[in-house]
């Protein structure tokens, strides 16, 4: 629901049980303040037309009570709250305005409305000086004094960022895009080569009888142009509704909400109750049939919309509870991937963050640092505005900022994305100049509101010796932290993986795969450009006899045959496949580069090998199976004559004496 939809409601509630008894006064034996006999005939009809839910004949009565009679003030009231139900802004406010006019104190709660709508259309001072008048009021409803509090800290906070504009000059992303009708919720992968959105379709549009449906619609970057969109596919769009989609980072992973209608969630479709998060993985160039996400994270209530954090750990969603008063809170939520592949418990995001008032989307930016998200209940221009909060070093959130104005109005904004490398972000709106109903939009993100830094990783994994295309899973530590980065998948496909890794770092790869030795990597992105992906293809060898396997992420301190801490993820995944392969025997080697006496060489190569053959023995892995032997420098793989030659020759390994 928008803000002014929300507000009219609001009004309606408010006009029933406070001002309601007011205007019906003559029934009750009271007195109208008007004497006026045509004045109050018509405007006791305008009560029983209000009665009936008829707004046209409702108005037509009100608009003749006044004309018979400029001062009566409960008629200007009551034509403010219709012509706010009406959406008709401007004629509210001066309604409201001539009834404040006339007697200020006959309904203090004017007050409140005018303020609330002059906020509304953006006219701050106004709103600002009617705020406060209401907070004057001998006696006060508690939940409007409690509104009116936050509204006038909401026209004190516009008034001074409409002052120091943030750079905004958004463009209409172009017919391949954008229709007639409408489309938002945009989605995009790392590469910035995928884009998915919702469209607002008609299943035939021959027949406008039809129902509108929301299905996704995909476009792919082809030399720099957006092609033009097509539907994702059958498995996914059904005659029922799609919406807000989110991508995994390598577009593999589509989530996406299907909400219950009269029970049914669309064909093939099971669910918990209300709108419920379902997800569905790409094959090749396939979607699978979406599967239902599962407790904990659908519920009995409303859950939508889902994004997924780029280490492939943890989703980031809104549920909506309603309460036994009839509230529907809407606060953010965030669900951890366990290695078991069950989702945790959901739980709340802090308070400062989850408000009272409305949560309505959230987006963690690829650099898994920064939170985007919408609320209504945190000081801003006044309607539903975007903010932003980037984690702490101690994994907390920092306060939210609120991404200023024009990007926020009175209005509502909803639904940011911004891509990987920080420099765009994309909207719906339908403001003026488009192609009709709602538009995608795309604009330059002001330099005090982009993420960090990131690069992303692009490869494909396969068998080395047949070249087919692996589904492989694969991990990335932090060799500076020694914590995972990224857990992934390879397409099953085609093999293909894209992942989102802070720039200027070093990492350690590792993957796996049943039936395969598993294979490890090291690299750096410290001199990688930000703007370019690093490619790395990972062939994969099946475990035979006299294999050798180099472990590229066993580190010793220099000089030393003492294991480095990162080193316990390599020899783990070793122990791993022992245990898991309990027949196979394999000789632990070491080598070195030739700095240094031969002698010292072999001596120091045999003692890194002995370290890594003991830490298998202390991991449980019976000493009958392994065996050991340093090389020194005798069996270089490169160059001694550079560095970059050299520290490849300083290398661990295994080879496979039985299986």
């Amino acid at each position: 629901m928008t803000r002014t939809a929300a507000f009219s409601l609001f009004l309606l509630v408010i006009h029933i049980a406070v001002f309601a008894p007011a205007c019906r006064a003559q029934k009750d034996g009271g007195k109208y303040s008007s004497t006026n006999n045509k004045a109050v005939k018509a405007y006791e009809k305008a009560l029983e037309y209000y009665d009936q839910r008829n707004n046209a004949k409702t108005l037509e009565e009100l608009l003749t009570a006044v004309d018979k009679d400029p001062n009566f003030v409960e008629a200007w009231t009551m034509l403010g709250y219709i012509y706010t139900e009406e959406k008709e802004y401007d004629k509210a406010i001066d309604a409201f305005n001539k009834a404040l006019a006339i007697n200020p104190n006959f309904y203090r709660g004017n007050f409140y409305s005018v303020a609330d709508l002059q906020m509304t259309v953006g006219k701050y001072e106004d709103a600002k000086k009617n705020f406060e008048e209401y907070l004057k009021s001998p006696k006060k409803d508690s939940l409007l004094n409690a509104l009116s509090v936050l509204n006038l800290k909401k026209c004190e906070f516009a008034i001074e960022a409409m002052k120091t504009p943030v750079p905004f000059e958004p463009v209409n992303m172009g017919a391949e895009i954008n229709t007639d009708g409408y489309e938002y919720f945009p989605a995009i992968t790392a590469d910035d080569l995928t884009f998915l959105f919702t469209r607002n379709v008609r299943p035939d549009p021959n027949n406008p009888a039809t129902d509108w449906q929301e299905d996704f619609f995909v476009s792919k970057n082809v030399g720099g142009k957006w092609s033009p969109a097509v539907s994702v596919g059958k498995n996914i769009n059904t005659p029922g509704n799609e919406g807000a989609p989110a991508l995994s980072v390598d577009g593999q992973i589509l989530f996406f909400v299907a909400c219950a209608e009269m029970g049914d969630y669309g064909p093939g479709k099971q669910g918990y109750g209300s709108c419920d998060i379902f997800y569905s993985q790409q094959v090749g160039d396939k979607w699978t049939k979406p599967v239902n996400i599962g407790a904990p994270v659908n519920s009995k209530y409303w859950e939508t919309p889902p994004s997924f954090s780029s280490d492939g750990r943890t989703l980031y969603f809104i549920r909506g509870i309603i309460t036994k008063e009839g509230v529907k809170n809407r606060d953010i939520y965030m669900s951890v991937l366990q290695d078991d592949g069950s989702w945790s418990k959901p739980e709340k995001l802090p308070d400062y963050i989850n408000t009272p008032g409305r949560e309505e989307s959230v987006y963690i930016h690829p650099d898994n640092q920064t939170l985007y998200f919408a609320s209504d209940g945190i000081i801003g221009m006044g309607g539903m505005d975007l903010f932003m909060c980037r984690r702490q070093p101690d994994g907390t959130w920092g306060k939210p900022v609120n991404l200023g104005y024009p990007i926020n109005t009175s209005a509502d904004e909803n639904s940011l994305l911004v891509d990987a490398k920080g420099k765009y972000a994309y909207f719906a709106s339908d403001r003026k100049g488009g192609y009709g109903g709602m538009d995608i939009y795309v604009f330059e993100l002001p330099q005090q509101l982009k993420p960090e830094k990131i690069t992303y990783m692009k490869g494909k994994v396969y068998d080395k010796q047949t070249k087919a295309p692996l589904s492989a899973m694969f991990e990335l530590i932090d060799l500076a932290t020694g914590k995972q980065a990224v857990l992934s998948y390879s397409n099953p496909g085609n093999g293909e993986f894209l992942v989102c890794l802070p720039a200027n770092k070093d990492y350690a790869l590792n993957v796996s795969m049943p039936g395969y030795l598993f294979y490890s990597k090291n690299f750096s992105l410290k001199e990688s450009p930000v703007d370019k992906p690093f490619y790395m293809d990972v062939p994969m060898v099946k475990p035979n006899v006299d294999e050798i396997v180099r472990l590229d992420n066993v580190f010793f301190e220099t000089g030393k045959f003492d294991l480095r801490p990162e080193s316990k993820v390599e020899l783990d995944k070793l122990v791993d496949f022992l245990q898991k392969n309990p027949s196979f025997k394999i000789e632990l080697r070491g080598h070195t580069d030739n700095v240094g006496d031969d002698k010292s060489n072999m001596t120091l190569s045999d003692n890194r090998a002995k370290a890594v053959y003991q830490y298998l023995i202390d991991k449980g892995i019976m000493k009958e199976r392994l065996s050991y032997k340093g090389f020194g420098e005798t069996i270089p793989v490169d160059t001694n004559d550079t560095d970059a030659g050299r520290q490849n020759n300083r290398r661990t390994e295994f080879r496979i004496v039985a299986k």
